[in-house]
């Protein structure tokens, strides 16, 4: 498991970020003897898809490598499934969108996130050929956010059971940008 974070570390471009995180293993059923087979779960992610996919082809040879190296009675097998592309915006569509959300939520209100490494089935409407633009909400009450930013505390994330949005705010204020966008794409409503 360790040889796989030397995809990240020592393969990768620094400058490229990538993540391999083994986030489930399931193997034997008692402490004293050895199994027989070990599932293990990954998660692979990076902004780009030639990094994706180099890390990807990384897995398989270090599992071999691994496996070869311990003698094992038979190589391992290596699959890839709920895999999802890069997500990334669509520049032109984010240029077009972005005037009318600064226009109906305020110019202070729409800025540019930084990118992260996330796992997105989204993603899939780009690969179909679909220009896509993801946006993020700000759901946090301003005041926990600013107390948080202050103390250098990270908030707690979407998936996390202690995510607590300021739903009286996120959802008027969610609802007002996807209409102003839908807007901005198909035009006002006909008289």
């Amino acid at each position: 498991m360790l040889g796989l974070q030397t995809l990240v570390s020592r393969e990768n471009d620094p400058f490229q970020p990538a993540v391999v995180t083994v986030g489930s293993i399931h193997g034997g059923t008692k402490h004293n003897i050895i199994p027989d087979e070990v599932h293990m779960q990954l998660t692979v992610r990076a902004f780009d898809e030639g990094v994706r996919q180099h890390l990807l082809r990384g897995i398989e040879r270090v599992a071999k490598a691994e496996a070869e190296a311990a003698q094992a009675p038979k190589p391992p097998e290596v699959r890839v499934s709920d895999s999802t592309p890069v997500t990334s915006n669509d520049p032109a569509l984010a240029a077009r969108v972005r005037p009318a959300l600064e226009k109906a939520l305020g110019k202070d209100r729409v800025v540019d996130a930084l990118p992260i490494t996330t796992a997105e089935d989204f993603s899939q409407y780009a690969a179909a050929g679909v220009p896509t633009l993801m946006l993020w909400l700000g759901a946090v009450d301003p005041e926990t956010l600013a107390r948080a930013h202050a103390a250098g505390t990270p908030l707690p994330g979407l998936h996390s059971s202690a995510w607590s949005p300021d739903v009286a705010r996120a959802i008027p204020t969610g609802v007002d940008a996807l209409v102003a966008a839908a807007l901005e794409l198909f035009g006002p409503p006909a008289p």
